[in-house]
């Protein structure tokens, strides 16, 4: 039988496949039957400093909106503050116990100082590392992405400072040369890079002519983006490599694997074909790996990366030029 051991952010997973960050990992039951499917590792959906500051601010709205109806009336409502992150934690705190797989947490903030503050908060629930959701999503013509890289430089420098859990970056692809910021992160001893995080992209209804805001999942090629700087990145970094998005087979993971990554994340695979799939997908891994003599996955990791690969321009644009000379483009 192949050996699916691997090795992601220094924690030993029994198989490449880890559940990522959805609301299936913010209910307690389907946690269990991702472990029950096999997958490796599970993140649990991200707490949003962005959701409690709304929240908190609506319980503000609701108990003052009747406050001084007359002269002698302050407020109808005991003095009551919102919880911020505890109930979050609590739910970390009490899937991290009911499950044997790593747990590892996952952060969205948005000042310096929340960063800090929850990272170290979601380490004492006691999970096994901690994912970082950097994200630039472009809108502001005055901000250089030198200033916005810096900004998360910063952050990274400090939570890791604070925390001695593994910390990992998911980040987006959106940033002047991701290679060079991978890079600068890395010397920063930052565990892993997810590549990449699934953007939220708005659409527009025609008929109303209004913003619409669709649940967006990934399409079964997205992967090759993740795959290309998964081919780019390995043996130029410390940190271990997760590609994400668009990964929905077993073939999908092999070829990541090929390409370089340690492990793969899903969610829209799970949502799509569900949960239970996780075990096809493992067991397509292993038949393939039984099909070509390999015994574990490090005897075939990053084969056909670039620094490998006996093609130097594989993921280069000069493969654009090799495509048009083709007889037919559309053949492998």
């Amino acid at each position: 039988m192949a050996d699916l051991r691997t090795t992601y952010m220094g924690l030993d997973l029994k198989n490449p496949i880890i559940a990522g960050a959805s609301t299936m990992t913010a209910n307690m039951d389907k946690i269990k039957k991702i472990e029950e499917a096999g997958a490796g590792a599970l993140v649990i959906k991200s707490l949003f400093e962005e959701q409690i500051q709304l929240e908190s601010y609506k319980l503000e709205q609701d108990l003052t909106k009747y406050d001084e109806r007359h002269a002698e009336m302050t407020t109808i409502f005991p003095r009551l503050e919102h919880a911020g992150s505890a109930e979050h934690l609590m739910w970390v705190n009490k899937a991290k116990d009911s499950v044997d797989i790593p747990v590892i947490a996952s952060l969205n903030a948005v000042n310096h100082e929340s960063w800090i503050k929850y990272a170290k908060e979601l380490e004492g629930t006691g999970v096994d590392g901690l994912e970082l959701n950097f994200y630039t999503a472009p809108y502001d013509m005055n901000e250089s992405s030198d200033a916005m890289e810096k900004k998360q430089l910063d952050i990274a420098k400090a939570v890791l400072k604070e925390v001695k859990i593994p910390i990992v970056i998911k980040m987006s692809p959106f940033y002047g040369n991701p290679l060079h910021f991978i890079a600068k992160l890395d010397k920063e001893k930052v565990a892993g890079f997810v590549l990449f995080n699934q953007m939220f992209q708005p659409d527009i209804n025609i008929l109303n002519e209004k913003n619409t805001f669709p649940f967006n999942l990934s399409d079964n090629k997205d992967y090759r983006l993740p795959l290309r700087f998964a081919g780019l990145l390995h043996g130029e970094i410390n940190a271990s490599i997760c590609t994400s998005s668009g990964i929905f087979t077993g073939q999908d993971v092999v070829k990541m694997l090929l390409a370089g990554a340690d492990c793969v994340q899903v969610v829209s695979t799970l949502y799509t074909n569900g949960i239970d799939h996780i075990k096809s997908m493992l067991n397509d891994v292993e038949s393939w790996m039984e099909t070509k003599g390999y015994s574990t996955l490090a005897d075939f990791r990053g084969k056909l990366s670039r620094a490998n690969s006996a093609d130097p321009w594989i993921y280069k644009r000069a493969q654009y030029v090799r495509l048009l000379l083709r007889e037919s483009p559309t053949n492998d």
